[in-house]
């Protein structure tokens, strides 16, 4: 009897496509596969990929409706791996041609995966926003329901198509089964022999979605152009219904502007994967072993449509000039030596004399303490916890801190958080009601950015024909970094949204502190600095080159580099994103120059801001010996300080075989960390050089509150960063900083 139910078991309809699905064509089973991993956190869990779907947004909030819509887009990638299946499968599984409702039939027997794949979403959803977003039960509850309704809604649209489909197929096909000689191979004149050829064995199926059992017809008495016939008509069908899918990406990112269809960037995502799958089919179904060569030829062909630039997806910085390519800078050692003449370095240098001075002219003392601040990269957990200690040193201060505050520098999400603190500061300045403690200010600096990329990437970059928009006279085309900064203006309540030009009086004045934003040359690793005054002096170290010989300059001067192309017309919102092009998520931005050079993130080559900071004290220490009476290094980072946190371990054979490919990678903010040291303890060897470094860190007592490297972050992470200013080595920090401020 068990062997019976064992047999049964093994050679029933959806057992036996599941197995289908792991002999052939095992690249659609990776689809269900990469999603599983992202909303487990196996995959991507450092950017906070799994918060996108677990979490997903809409019109700024999660809510049953942000979930029927990820519900919607998950029902659109079960139709159409069901219909991608259907259609390279169908040799295998013949009988069900002579079925009414072919493809329901099979949708209800191919439910094995999306039904596990359900089942684990469920679970984690309900974990993480029970846990992590700290909802109340119920909420959570209502949450499910909604994505429930959004899946079921789908799906009962797809069948109502398909069950027309099949109504106008049966009506095209009635002159045919009218006439049996046509179908039935042994009424044919000439016999034909049919065999099943490649099909499976299955004993029995499930008939509807109430588990009624049945046994497949025999299908030998049909000619195999009958059975062909049925299938191509349903194959068509099933076409369409996908090409719709095709459509509804290409509106959404044609009008993606408007917050209706700002969809969350789950759907986005799970809706191109379901194209992609249509596609993947295509190919494997039409081309057949020409595939991978057809594959190949496209790839060429693209590539050189790219290098005769008729196709560009190229980023550009908006509001830079592109349009004359004959007056781009050269990027030559011959060109950037010409720059650091010493003439041009010491008008430079006398101009930011002139604005320390002004700087001075503003401090109660004689001598004053001059603060420069130092912010580290990591998305929206360093951006958050940037802010929430400046509020508190703000608070100690009594309001004086960035008035003592020459220059802020540092990388990426430090650097949002310092910029819009800044100018939060300068409203209040100027006599605005600016309480700079709120929280709301936090959650401004920490509200989601990747639903919004994420869904321009899909439906604007991938899918929607290019779209213009102004900044100034040149125009620049809408990708996923237009969408980041849209965002990002929103978030901050349209504060940033200025350019240099905006900005270089009042630096210059001395009004608010410097700002010198990083990012990296990709060609070479040297670093473009952003800043509204002229700095050429920070374009190599200071040196005496008669004794070690002439250095290369490791930096450029982006507004001298650029003069012809309008630097000054830059937009905020764009310098702060080259300072933060975490790569993949956004685009490396190109610049004008010949050759072509582009740049990214400024984690990469001074990821906590210190060698900015310790080469503009450098070019300064006369000044600073003279009118000063020290400097104090504020360094608010993302991570804890030695280099402990997250050892590279490998506990298998494979982890040793990766281990020497991944070891820089894995332990770079740790080595820059301890080169930087080296570079502080040099200089403050020099007993004239009075510095002092004071460290505030973000660090959790528990791993699973820990916020993600990642510019989305849940309820519980953010209460992790608020929380983590009270931890005994900030609260000493803040002791010490009061002490030397003599507050």
């Amino acid at each position: 009897m068990m062997k019976a139910y064992l047999r049964g078991f093994i050679y029933s309809f959806p057992v036996q496509l599941f197995f289908l699905h792991i002999r052939k064509y095992q690249i659609l089973l990776f689809f269900w596969i990469f999603f599983i991993a992202i909303i487990s956190g196996g995959v991507l869990k450092n950017f906070g990929a799994d918060s996108l779907y677990l979490a997903p947004e809409y019109l700024g909030a999660t809510n049953s409706f942000s979930f029927a819509i990820v519900g919607i887009s998950i029902g659109i990638f079960t139709m159409s791996w069901n219909i991608t299946t259907f259609i390279l499968f169908t040799r295998h599984f013949k009988f069900l041609a002579t079925t009414t409702n072919p493809f329901l039939k099979y949708c209800i027997n191919n439910s094995i995966v999306p039904v596990i794949f359900l089942l684990f979403y469920f679970f984690k959803a309900f974990s993480f926003n029970r846990f992590k977003e700290l909802l109340p039960f119920y909420d959570v509850i209502f949450l499910a329901i909604g994505f429930i309704v959004g899946l079921i809604f789908l799906l009962i649209i797809s069948f109502f198509y398909f069950f027309g489909a099949d109504k106008t197929i049966f009506r095209t096909m009635l002159p045919i089964i009218n006439d049996p000689k046509g179908y039935i191979t042994h009424l044919q004149k000439k016999s034909v022999s049919y065999s099943e050829g490649r099909a499976l064995k299955v004993e029995w199926y499930l008939d509807s979605p109430f588990f009624r059992i049945k046994k497949p017809r025999n299908v030998s008495h049909y000619t195999q152009s009958f059975i062909d016939t049925v299938f191509k008509r349903h194959h068509f069908a099933a076409v369409i219904s996908m090409f719709i899918a095709f459509i509804f990406l290409l509106v959404i990112g044609y009008f993606l502007d408007m917050k209706i269809f700002q969809i969350p960037a789950a759907a986005s995502i799970t809706i191109f994967f379901a194209l992609l799958i249509c596609a993947f089919g295509a190919f494997a179904y039409f081309l057949e072993s020409w595939g991978i060569p057809i594959s190949i030829i496209l790839l060429f062909l693209v590539n050189f449509l790219y290098q005769k630039e008729w196709i560009d997806p190229r980023n550009k910085a908006y509001g830079l000039n592109y349009q004359n390519k004959n007056e781009r800078p050269e990027y030559s050692k011959q060109a950037l030596f010409a720059m650091i003449n010493k003439d041009s370095i010491e008008a430079d240098r006398k101009n930011m004399i002139r604005i320390l001075n002004n700087w001075k002219a503003k401090q109660s003392e004689d001598k004053p303490q001059m603060i420069i601040l130092s912010v580290s990269g990591g998305g929206h957990r360093s951006a958050a916890f940037t802010m929430r200690v400046l509020q508190e040193i703000d608070k100690h201060t009594k309001g004086m801190f960035l008035n003592k505050t020459a220059l802020i520098t540092g990388a990426s999400g430090g650097m949002l958080g310092a910029a819009y603190f800044r100018e939060l500061y300068a409203l209040r300045k100027k006599g605005e009601e600016i309480d700079l403690q709120n929280e709301k200010y936090i959650n401004d600096i920490s509200g989601d950015l990747l639903n919004p990329m994420f869904s321009s990437f899909v439906a604007r970059d991938l899918i929607s024909p290019a779209q213009k928009f102004q900044v100034g006279k040149y125009s620049y085309i809408k990708d996923r970094a237009y969408a980041f900064e849209m965002k990002l203006n929103e978030n901050t309540r349209g504060l940033l949204n200025k350019q240099l030009k905006d900005y270089k009086k009042a630096e210059s004045d001395a009004s608010i502190p410097l700002m010198f934003l990083n990012s990296v040359i990709t060609r070479d690793g040297r670093k473009m600095i952003i800043s509204t005054q002229p700095i050429r002096f920070m374009m190599q170290p200071r040196q005496d080159q008669e004794r070690f010989g002439p250095m290369d300059p490791d930096a450029i001067d982006f507004t001298n580099f650029f003069k012809n192309q309008d630097p000054y017309n830059l937009r905020m919102l764009t310098a702060l994103r080259m300072n933060a092009t975490f790569p993949f998520i956004l685009p490396n931005v190109w610049l004008p120059s010949s050759p072509v050079i582009d740049v990214m993130d400024a984690g990469i080559r001074d990821n906590y801001g210190q060698e900015t900071s310790l080469r503009f004290i450098e070019s300064f220490d006369e000044w600073i010996r003279e009118n000063t009476s020290g400097v104090i290094i504020i360094q608010i980072r993302d991570r804890a300080v030695g280099g402990w946190e997250h050892p590279f371990l490998t506990n298998d054979i494979s982890g040793h075989l990766i281990k020497p490919f991944f070891l820089l990678q894995y332990n770079w903010y740790k080595l820059m960390d301890y080169s930087q040291n080296d570079m502080l303890s040099y200089y403050s060897e020099n007993k004239d050089h009075n510095i002092r470094k004071i460290i505030f860190q973000y660090s959790s007592t528990n791993e699973e509150n820990k916020a993600a490297l990642s510019f989305h972050l849940s309820k519980r992470e953010k209460n992790d960063i608020i929380n983590a200013i009270k931890k005994e080595e900030n609260e000493k920090s803040f002791n010490v900083l009061k002490a030397l401020l003599n507050y």
